[in-house]
C-alpha cells in the first residue's frame, strides 16, 4: 500500500514538475515573443502565404505588429497568471483580460477614430459580475475569521475551487 501511494505521488510530482517547467518556459520566452514584431516589414501592404494584408489605419504593418505585441504579450501573461493562480481572488484577473481583448479588437478595427474609446461600456458587464462576487467571497472569509480561529490560508483553501487539470479549469467558466 505504501509503495503504491508513493508511486502515485511520484507521478503527481513529475506531472507538476513538467507543467511548472512548461509554464516557466512560456514566461521566460515572452520577451522573445515580444520582439517578433521586428520581423514584420515596414510597408503598408504585405503579401504572405496567409493572404494579402493592408494596413489602412496604421499605414505600416510594422507599427500594427508592434501595437499588437503590446496587447497580446500582456494578455498571454495574464492568461498564464489566471490559469495558475491559486488564490480566492483569481477571478478579478478576468477584468484586465477582458480589457486587453477589447484592445486587440480595436487594433483590428480599420474604422477606428480614437483608440480605446468607450471601452468601459463593454467592460461593465464583466465587472458587474466579478466585483460583487469577489466582494461576497471576501465578506464570507472575514466573517469566518471573526467566528472561527482558522488562519487566512485555511479559509482560502476552503473557498478555493481546484479543478484537477487544465480542461476542468477551462470548463469551470463555461
Amino acid at each position: 500500500m505504501t509503495r503504491q501511494r508513493s508511486k502515485f505521488q511520484d507521478k503527481e510530482n513529475k506531472k507538476g514538475l513538467v507543467l511548472g517547467s512548461v509554464v516557466a518556459t512560456l514566461i521566460a520566452i515572452s520577451p522573445f515573443l515580444f520582439t517578433l514584431h521586428e520581423s514584420v516589414p515596414n510597408v503598408k501592404t504585405w503579401d504572405t502565404f496567409f493572404g494579402l494584408y493592408e494596413s489602412n489605419y496604421y499605414e505600416s504593418l510594422f507599427v500594427l505588429a508592434w501595437t499588437l505585441a503590446n496587447k497580446v504579450i500582456p494578455l498571454f501573461l495574464l492568461f498564464i497568471w489566471f490559469l495558475t493562480c491559486k488564490h480566492w481572488w483569481y477571478h478579478t484577473i478576468l477584468v484586465p483580460i477582458a480589457m486587453y481583448v477589447f484592445h486587440i479588437i480595436e487594433v483590428f478595427n480599420d474604422d477606428l477614430r480614437f483608440a480605446e474609446e468607450n471601452q468601459i461600456v463593454y467592460l461593465l458587464p464583466v465587472m458587474a459580475i466579478i466585483i460583487p462576487s469577489i466582494y461576497l467571497i471576501r465578506a464570507r472569509i472575514f466573517n469566518k475569521i471573526n467566528e472561527a480561529s482558522k488562519s487566512m490560508e485555511e479559509l482560502e483553501d476552503e473557498f478555493k475551487i481546484s479543478p484537477k487539470n487544465f480542461w476542468d479549469k477551462v470548463k469551470q467558466y463555461f
